[in-house]
């Protein structure tokens, strides 16, 4: 294999598949990059056995073939090398090393063979259906701070994607949960999802797929099955398993009958709990809100260190009600409204918080109250 191409393109393709291979590998083909030249493009493929991202980059291919190298070490490599460099990636007669030339730096790294490389079969898709990269990532960033980290409930370290017919419209859902926090974002269902099986996107998938949405002007091929799916986006390819499980009937814990409306500016009210929280332990971060007719007091007291309060103007004229909640969640929900106002919905201090997005209606968040 002997292939010349810019420096710029193959460090952008390494980025993309690079971050799939984890650091630490007891397989050591696991490590590596499989890269495959012919025609006029170098393919570069990665994984770590559940998540596969390939992607092509233009190349000037002056013999053909393909062989693997370590991930890591030929990203950092590429990384250092100087702003529009070309660089010439050349494999051994014996295909055991590979040499990259730029400029007058040189190295040589060591191959796997290609045949040592695993395939992630992807199998046949039952549905198919084309996204806007913009309505894919507010999908994901609406709900993704939500999923779960332990991993004993595994079926919930992820994003639950599925259709939902409101109001005789079929939309397409995105869902997460923690047990103690819930957010759910939906857009119009697109052509081909109908009738899709409801499916749970990983916790490390979803993460790699926030990163490749950002070009707004991409549209997003997405190809699904009962255990797998695959993202197109422009020149990448992810394909990912699913997680094997059955994601819990979140409409049980969406409240309906909370009463009591608070309006309040977001930015102060974040800002409010950043301060006051400040003197909290980080074990608990409980915020306490006191909230009566046109105010809510912020409260903290921490035994160890101090107390702290802050009063805010808000529109509110329900009974008083003191909730608290951990303060950690209430800026993770501020931090995804788009509003200059946030809408707390109510009812008691033991019962779930309903709080949405003043300038986006098809977000929903839940709070689970702490005791304060």
């Amino acid at each position: 294999m002997r292939v010349i191409l810019e420096r710029s393109n193959l460090l952008k393709s390494l980025n993309h598949v690079h971050r799939v291979v984890e650091r630490r590998n007891t397989i050591p083909i696991l490590s590596n990059v499989l890269l495959s030249a012919e025609g006029a493009s170098l393919e570069m493929k990665a994984t770590d056995l559940d998540l596969e991202v390939t992607e092509a980059t233009p190349a000037k291919v002056e013999r053909g073939g393909a062989t693997t190298v370590p991930a890591h070490l030929l990203y950092d490599i590429v990384r250092k090398l100087s702003d529009g460099a070309e660089v010439m990636l050349k494999t051994d007669e014996d295909g055991n090393a590979m040499t990259v030339t730029s400029g007058r730096s040189s190295f040589r790294l060591q191959c796997l063979p290609q045949s040592d490389f695993p395939e992630l079969s992807a199998g046949s898709f039952s549905h198919i259906f084309r996204l806007d990269s913009v309505a894919l990532k507010g999908l994901i960033e609406k709900t993704q701070f939500a999923i779960s980290t332990e991993e004993t409930r595994y079926y919930l370290n992820g994003i639950y994607l599925h259709t939902h017919e409101v109001g005789g419209k079929l939309k397409l859902r995105s869902v997460a949960t923690d047990g103690h926090r819930l957010a759910r974002a939906e857009i119009d269902a697109p052509a081909g999802s109908e009738g899709m099986p409801g499916i749970i996107i990983p916790r490390k998938t979803v993460s790699e797929l926030q990163k490749l949405v950002d070009d707004p002007d991409v549209a997003v091929t997405t190809e699904l099955s009962d255990t797998k799916i695959r993202f197109t986006i422009g020149s990448v390819v992810l394909t990912s398993k699913l997680i094997d499980g059955t994601f819990p009937d979140y409409q049980r814990v969406i409240p309906t009958g909370n009463d009591k409306k608070l309006i309040i500016d977001r930015q102060s009210f974040a800002a409010a709990v950043d301060r006051v929280s400040t003197i909290s332990s980080e074990r608990g971060r409980a915020v306490k809100l006191s909230i009566s007719e046109g105010q809510v007091t912020l409260a903290v007291n921490n035994p160890d260190s101090g107390s702290a309060t802050e009063e805010l103007a808000a529109d509110y004229s329900s009974d008083p009600i003191e909730i608290g909640f951990n303060a950690k969640y209430l800026l993770d929900v501020a931090a995804q409204l788009t509003g200059t106002e946030a809408k707390f919905m109510l009812a008691d201090a033991g019962s779930p918080t309903l709080i949405h997005d003043m300038a986006d209606e098809t977000a929903l968040y839940v709070l689970m109250p702490m005791r304060v």
